[in-house]
């Protein structure tokens, strides 16, 4: 049975040259983090001094299905007027979803901020890491504290049993397994 969807831990450390108006903001600023495929969505505190170079360093967990294909980063300033999006990136989720690192990998990643009229205006830092599912040892006997994983071993008879190990060794375009 496949999870219908991945929890990432997504932390949003800071901000840098944040303009409203083309004029560097003052203070106020926040970040909303949500999916492109519902309506979830996590909103950091407000900084209210770091002026254009804003820190969080807030950590966001939001449920991302896993047909989903991105995840949108806002910044908003809060001003006499009102609520204003100062910048927005769109982050596709193959930057931090499978490829050759291992679930649970924490990504360091950083995105240019376009404002409502596509212009830059800024870079957002974060982190994202899936949180891996815990495996469940379940077993009949309570007085087991721990469960074995792996194969047993051809040719060992023993009561400790064996464990078969595969290991892929790369030789130029093929690979073995040993």
């Amino acid at each position: 049975m496949t999870p219908s969807s991945r929890t990432l831990e997504i932390t949003v450390i800071s901000a840098e040259n944040l303009k409203l108006d083309r004029k560097p903001i003052k203070k106020n600023a926040s970040v909303t983090v949500r999916t492109d495929t519902n309506s979830q969505f996590r909103t950091t505190e407000m900084d209210t001094e770091g002026g254009s170079y804003p820190r969080w360093n807030e950590k966001l967990v939001l449920d991302m299905p896993t047909h989903s294909r991105s995840i949108t980063v806002e910044v908003q300033c809060k001003t006499s007027y009102g609520v204003r999006t100062i910048g927005t990136a769109s982050i596709p989720a193959s930057d931090f979803v499978g490829g050759y690192v291992p679930e649970g990998y924490l990504h360091f990643l950083s995105y240019r901020l376009r404002d409502h009229m596509g212009e830059r205006n800024g870079i957002i830092n974060i982190s994202v890491r899936m949180k891996v599912p815990e495996m469940c040892a379940c077993s009949s006997s309570t007085t087991s504290s721990h469960s074995k994983m792996g194969f047993p071993a051809a040719g060992n008879n023993n009561s400790g049993g064996g464990v078969a190990i595969g290991v892929p060794v790369w030789y130029g375009a093929y690979q073995k397994n040993y």
